[in-house]
């Protein structure tokens, strides 16, 4: 049992939530699921109450496009980005608009590797971030996908925001991840595949027998990462020195019981590596 883990979590002040597509479309269709983001906003708004600084990194983007221009799965790198173009405008307004039901201001931050590799710009996200955070919104985090793809391995991508939610995680300094994802933690093999496949409730250190758990692909016609990308967003995550908690997002709820110290979803626990430098995992691709 990890409880004594666990319940340090309710102590975790800084914290960033990563929401992938998957959790926030409807699987019949693709399209935005509407009274998820309703539920998903009222629960953040519930951790800004308790005096908690949330950085929402959330997918959709490409998704919410996906509706707009006609439900098809967008082939090419540049209708990724065109749709993208106009989903990131659309998610946008959704969420600042039930978030200013709720008293709360959200603010925009795109990113790309470029953003994160020069040191100058980095500062400055950081610095923004800061601000922000400081002013009580709310800021929501996507890769620039007009300009950079998240759904394939570009040398100027992040991958996914998976590891994009672990990079905001080490610079701004936060205590806890939240991945919510289409699977509710991290098993020996992917329970899709192979009904023996055993849950794994705490992670103490990420050993190559817990890296060899990880699966590349995604169970989702809309997400990108499957669970070796979470694997290597644990890794910096928790070497900068925030716990991870892969959960997952059918019931965004399920955040409010991690940060209350239940025992929900695969929790990694934070190590802090004093040789820990992010544009080492920027610059060896994670």
């Amino acid at each position: 049992m990890d409880t004594t883990e666990r319940a340090q979590l309710k102590e975790k002040k800084r914290i960033v939530i990563k929401i992938g597509s998957s959790s926030l479309t409807h699987p019949e269709t693709g399209a935005i699921n509407l009274l998820k983001i309703e539920r998903l906003v009222r629960v953040i708004s519930d951790l800004k109450g308790e005096g908690k600084e949330v950085v929402l990194v959330s997918s959709g983007a490409i998704a919410a496009g996906r509706q707009a221009l006609g439900h098809q799965k967008p082939a090419t790198l540049a209708q990724k980005q065109a749709y993208a173009a106009v989903g990131q405008a659309r998610l946008m307004m959704v969420y600042q608009k039930i978030f200013s039901e709720y008293n709360l201001t959200a603010a925009q931050i795109l990113l790309t590797k470029d953003t994160m590799v020069n040191d100058a710009s980095r500062y400055n996200a950081q610095n923004t971030f800061d601000e922000l955070l400081k002013l009580g919104t709310v800021p929501i985090v996507n890769e620039n996908d007009t300009v950079s793809t998240s759904e394939i391995p570009y040398v100027d991508s992040f991958g996914d925001n998976d590891r994009l939610s672990a990079i905001v995680t080490a610079l701004i300094g936060g205590d806890l991840l939240i991945l919510l994802s289409d699977i509710d933690g991290l098993y020996s093999d992917d329970p899709r595949q192979n009904p023996d496949a055993r849950f794994v409730s705490l992670v103490p250190e990420i050993t190559p027998e817990f890296l060899a758990m990880g699966k590349e692909t995604s169970g989702s016609d809309v997400g990108t990462g499957g669970m070796s990308a979470k694997l290597a967003a644990a890794r910096i995550a928790t070497d900068s020195g925030a716990d991870m908690v892969i959960a997952c997002g059918d019931q965004v709820d399920v955040i409010l019981d991690i940060v209350d110290g239940k025992e929900k979803g695969t929790l990694f626990l934070a190590h802090p590596n004093l040789d820990f430098d992010l544009m080492h995992y920027l610059n060896n691709e994670y």
